[in-house]
């Protein structure tokens, strides 16, 4: 069986929801569910001022190998992109996409790509606190 058509983008540019989201989109689907996460101004009861995100060389390979676990298990066309670079509060860091023709399938299949992506994706970031501390975070 070929490799599903996947959308998976490391990049230290600004991501772009809509190219993102027209990759998966199609004239079958009823339900298109994206995900963004942005960066807060806090973490574990800490202010947080600023992140910086890093990426092992093969993040990118990792990443498209998890978008294409979750295209073949749900048979949906799934995209993500992520950030890495010095990114401030408000700043969106992740974006993951699914279309599905129906919303129940669409917002379980996004709901899976994030939390692979999360869990697979070797992509670090180190808070900056707003007492001028660091701290890396999923190591």
């Amino acid at each position: 069986m070929p490799e599903p058509e996947v959308l998976a983008v490391v990049t230290n540019e600004v991501l772009d929801r809509a190219a993102i989201e027209a990759f998966v989109r199609s004239p079958q689907d009823g339900a298109l569910v994206t995900f963004e996460g942005v960066i807060r101004d806090h973490d574990h009861g800490e202010a947080v001022t600023a992140l910086d995100y890093e990426a092992h060389p093969d993040a990118e390979r990792f990443l498209r190998e998890t978008c294409a676990e979750v295209a073949r298990e749900t048979g949906l066309r799934v995209a993500a992109a992520h950030r890495v670079g010095a990114l401030t509060i408000g700043d969106v860091a992740l974006v993951a996409s699914v279309a599905a023709p129906h919303r129940a399938e669409a917002f379980a299949a996004c709901a899976l790509l994030v939390d692979r992506i999360k869990e697979r994706t070797p992509i670090w970031k180190r808070q900056h606190l707003a007492g001028g501390t660091t701290e890396w975070v999923n190591l």
